[in-house]
């Protein structure tokens, strides 16, 4: 399967041949990066469609790597690392890391890790109707009803809405938010964010305190609750 355009970040240069060789037999085109600082420098110039991480990397590590890739981008990642521990994997998870795969793995294994993620990742940006037990956003017509009752947002609450209901149990941090729902100028008015996000929560009849929809994290973002963290 051709995975499109893949950003490879690993230090280890056997372990970097041994990935790019399989994609690229996949067909797909490969950018590898030896560091962090280096995969930034390529994803600012260049579109991917998946990165592999390792977290074990020199300079930005892998953990502070995602967090950043996460301010700006929702590109699919899958974690390589030879990290096994439950700690670990929770922390890649929490970081924006969409999958995680332990070292050694095997050929077939990255490849199908990669297919079903991108499967996903299609189907949540395609799929028309998101529902969350008894609220129901239909993206095709820009409808929310809420125990079967229609709810009213402006062109811009329902932005934000689809926003974090497309990124289910996601840290989605106020940079993000502002930049995916007006754009990339407003990437530091957290005002229009925290105003929009007050009105979003009263028409959702959801509670801050005690969320039902919206989780705040403190000074970095806001967390949609998908029904099993609930």
């Amino acid at each position: 399967m051709n995975f499109g355009t893949v950003l490879v970040v690993e230090d280890e240069p056997a372990i970097r041949r041994y990935v790019v060789g399989v994609l690229e037999a996949q067909g797909s085109r490969v950018r590898a990066a030896e560091s962090g600082e280096v995969a930034l420098e390529t994803l600012g110039g260049n579109a991917v469609d998946i990165a592999l991480v390792d977290l074990g990397l020199p300079g930005i590590d892998g953990l502070t790597l995602i967090r950043r890739i996460r301010t700006w981008s929702s590109v699919p990642i899958i974690v390589l690392t030879s990290r096994d521990t439950v700690e670990d994997k929770v922390a890649a998870l929490d970081a924006g890391a969409d999958d995680y795969l332990t070292k050694p793995f095997a050929e077939e294994e990255l490849v199908a890790r990669m297919r079903a993620l991108l499967r996903r990742t299609a189907k949540e940006e395609h799929d028309p109707t998101l529902q969350f037990g008894d609220l129901e956003i239909d993206s095709a017509r820009h409808l929310v009803h809420l125990n079967g009752e229609l709810l009213k947002f402006t062109p811009k609450e329902y932005d934000l809405l689809e926003a974090m209901a497309r990124n289910p149990g996601k840290l989605l941090t106020h940079q993000w938010l502002l930049q995916k729902v007006w754009g990339v100028g407003y990437a530091t008015e957290s005002t229009y964010l925290r105003v929009y996000m007050r009105q979003l929560r009263r028409k959702l009849g959801d509670d801050s305190d005690h969320p039902r929809w919206i989780m705040t994290e403190t000074g970095l973002g806001y967390r949609w609750l998908p029904p099993s963290e609930k």
